[in-house]
């Protein structure tokens, strides 16, 4: 497509979002100065992909479905960093440690944020960034409540790296894993991602009870038994906190009610 066609094809986009209620094509051509072979033209390809609708009783065009598809991610992404800031500071603060917020993209884990207790300029170096999710402890819980399936699906399109000597690699093991991590609310890594750092995670979920993002906490060296749980509970109430701030609610059964 030319940069003229990408310009026209934007133009017919945006007249249409103005127009809740849709437009003909003889319309769109004469408001934007358009040959109908044109616009004919550029409302097809648009309407291929989804991203213009027309209806078959009124020959109206709008805009389609795809962009709800397209824009969704983004949104909420965008949603989760603004809502889950002020409890990731607060967390943060608590534990004295570096806590990420990060979300399942093309089967990885993509991190959204990081807050850090002393040094908010490096705050953001770590966006954009994605991480495997068999050894981290942010994707374990972004598909730990998945049914086995469904994770085993997962697995197979992404080769299990043995990134470290503790990280695990046989999918029958990781299964067992995360069945547990589902059960208490939090899952961990012990130095499977990285030699010398430990991590726990939790999931944050929407409105529908759908996991759409994970927060994590990580520090260097050895902890005692007792002290990783308290951190991974840690990191579960505050899960749960920004999970409730978006809609969801559950009884003690996990159901939403």
């Amino acid at each position: 497509m030319s940069v003229q066609s990408l310009d026209r094809a934007f133009d017919i986009l945006e007249l249409l979002s103005r127009e809740r209620q849709g437009m003909m094509l003889t319309d769109i051509g004469k408001k934007l100065d358009l040959h109908k072979s044109t616009v004919f033209r550029l409302l097809s390809s648009l309407k291929e992909r989804g991203y213009i609708e027309k209806n078959s009783d009124t020959g109206l065009y709008r805009l389609g479905l795809g962009f709800i598809a397209l824009t969704s991610q983004y949104l909420n992404n965008l949603e989760i960093k603004t809502e889950a800031e002020p409890y990731l500071r607060r967390l943060s603060e608590r534990l004295g440690e570096t806590v990420f917020l990060a979300t399942l993209r093309d089967g990885e884990v993509v991190y959204l944020d990081k807050v850090e207790r002393y040094d908010g300029l490096r705050r953001y170096s770590i966006i954009g960034r994605r991480a495997p999710v068999h050894c981290t402890s942010l994707g374990k819980s972004l598909v730990m409540d998945l049914k086995q399936n469904e994770i085993r699906e997962l697995f197979a399109q992404k080769t299990l790296k043995k990134v470290t000597p503790n990280t695990i690699t046989d999918v029958d093991i990781l299964l067992e894993r995360l069945k547990e991590f589902n059960h208490r609310g939090w899952s961990k890594d012990v130095e499977e991602y990285e030699s010398g750092v430990s991590c726990v995670g939790a999931p944050i979920k929407d409105y529908r009870g759908a996991t759409i993002a994970a927060i994590s906490s990580a520090w260097e060296g050895t902890r005692e038994e007792r002290d990783i749980i308290a951190t991974g509970e840690a990191l579960k109430a505050t899960a749960d906190e920004i999970s409730r701030h978006l809609g969801f609610f559950s009884d003690q059964t996990g159901e939403v009610s």
